[in-house]
């Protein structure tokens, strides 16, 4: 089984999840699971928190392997790919990462996160 950090946002995962979400979620941590039980090094990227119109609930996971595949979604396509690249930085260095997109931030305009929201975003290399 994968190991995640005990402060991780995962262990609050289920009681912020929508129920829909959950076997969603769960598939993504499966996939975690099993790309690094093959060699690959991952990251998972879970929403920790979402003010006003925010694309995706809290809870919700994106998987990163080495190689930039990834698996999931933390805003229904809006940040992905800045997450991806910040995820890549988090394997490479074993650091966490906290983000943060918003309609405020010209980096969110930038990838696309026009919903009005803000999300922030926890980011962990998974062991």
């Amino acid at each position: 089984m994968a190991y995640f950090k005990p402060y991780s946002p995962l262990a609050i995962r289920a009681k912020h999840s929508e129920a829909h979400m959950l076997a969603t979620n769960d598939d993504i941590l499966k996939a975690a699971e099993d790309w690094r039980k093959g060699g690959r090094e991952v990251a998972l990227a879970t929403v920790v928190e979402t003010w006003g119109s925010a694309p995706r609930p809290v809870g919700s996971n994106l998987v990163i392997d080495g190689e930039g595949n990834f698996l999931g979604s933390v805003s229904g396509g809006c940040v992905e790919g800045a997450v991806v690249t910040e995820a890549l930085d988090v394997i490479d260095s074993g650091q966490p990462k906290m983000l943060e997109f918003g309609v405020a931030d010209e980096t969110a305009w930038k990838v696309g996160l026009s919903c009005g929201g803000t999300i922030r975003v926890y980011v962990e290399k998974v062991e």
